[in-house]
């Protein structure tokens, strides 16, 4: 079998169990190289347990892969330097970074607390940026690299976690930042929001929620069944595994949805539908002609569900990460050639309010 990722070096982070577990020993299966970063904290982020990146080591040496476990925090700036130097100083230089680092605080913003706060957007984002920051300087120079992160699907919204919701959100947004900043040194960064079953989705109190949530009528009886037989975090590394070859250079600045046998790219926001005005002849908006929904132009508003009349414009286009024709109808994906997906208003599978996009038969 060949190895995609032969000669690769690769540091993953929150590399001792769930989705970065999974993703060093596919990453070391393809050929890679890997540091298992891991402080081995608790699912909130609290204490430090060597044991879990030094047996995913053991697991990588045991198939005769290559492996270092290093256990230091990628909250931590100089730290997060160390990481990388570790990678060079051990394998000669670092190739791949897989940021899967996080923990979790669930509180509604409401009771939440700063410390609860602070502490997720630390491991999560501010790790996110640490971890690049470092990286990125030695992909630049050397002209060649992959970035992948750990969203998730929350970065569109997720009461109950604010900030960990929030910190994703970030972490999508400093992936399209770094994809168009080391697009033209031959380096791509893209994002992954997985669902798969790990310690931090899918414990007993995770379980009881979903129940809850059944039984009130929340979710429907296939909701409920897709929750809790969620697949597990192995169907998600050989995505990543493909995003850090020389195959994957097709794709940058994108957000990948993964789920058992789902891979779906995201769209970025773009403006859908908008009220203009000629502010030269006519001057700025008031609160009178907003509420009165004027069209200065004489055309007919259409009403879009919001409260006020909007006049829909030409399909818009996401400069070079698809383009989709009002509400539904057609939308093609760069990255997948020839592939045709349309919007649909099927629930998404994760809950989230939105429309889903799933490929045509």
């Amino acid at each position: 079998m060949a190895k995609h990722l032969e000669g690769k070096n690769a540091v993953v982070t929150g590399a001792g169990r769930g989705i970065g577990r999974a993703v060093s020993l596919e990453l070391a299966r393809q050929g890679a190289r890997v540091v298992v970063c891991d402080l081995g904290g608790s699912k909130s982020g609290e204490g430090a347990d060597a044991g879990p990146a030094h047996q995913v080591v053991a697991e990588i040496t045991k198939a005769g892969g290559t492996a270092i476990a290093n256990g230091e925090n990628v909250t931590d700036f100089a730290a997060a330097e160390r990481i990388i130097k570790a990678c060079v100083e051990n394998f000669g230089r670092i190739d791949i970074l897989v940021n899967c680092a996080g923990i979790l605080r669930d509180r509604m913003t409401f009771n939440m607390t700063e410390q609860e706060w602070d502490a997720v957007t630390a491991v999560h984002l501010k790790g996110m940026f640490n971890m690049c920051r470092h990286a990125s300087r030695l992909m630049r120079e050397q002209k060649w690299g992959r970035i992948v992160s750990t969203t998730s699907d929350a970065w569109r919204g997720a009461p109950g976690q604010g900030n960990y919701s929030a910190a994703k959100g970030g972490m999508v947004s400093l992936t399209y930042t770094l994809a168009g900043e080391l697009g033209k040194y031959n380096c791509t960064v893209n994002a992954i929001a997985p669902m798969a079953a790990t310690r931090l989705t899918m414990d007993e109190d995770v379980k009881a929620r979903f129940t809850r949530a059944f039984e009130s009528g929340m979710m429907t009886r296939e909701q409920y069944d897709d929750a809790v037989n969620m697949p597990g975090p192995e169907y998600v590394a050989p995505i990543v595994a493909y995003l850090c070859s020389e195959e994957g250079k097709i794709f940058n600045g994108k957000v990948i949805g993964v789920q058992g046998g789902r891979v779906a790219v995201y769209s970025k926001p773009f403006e859908i539908a908008g009220l203009y005005r000629n502010i030269k002849a006519e001057g700025a908006w008031t609160v009178e002609s907003g509420e009165a929904g004027a069209d200065p132009g004489g055309r007919p508003a259409e009403h879009h569900g919001l409260g006020h009349p909007v006049r829909r414009g030409a399909a818009q286009s996401d400069a070079g990460h698809g383009a989709v024709a009002g509400d539904r109808g057609t939308m093609k994906v760069a990255g997948l050639t020839g592939q045709r997906m349309r919007m649909t208003d099927r629930p998404a599978q994760s809950g989230h309010l939105g429309p889903s996009v799933r490929r045509s038969m």
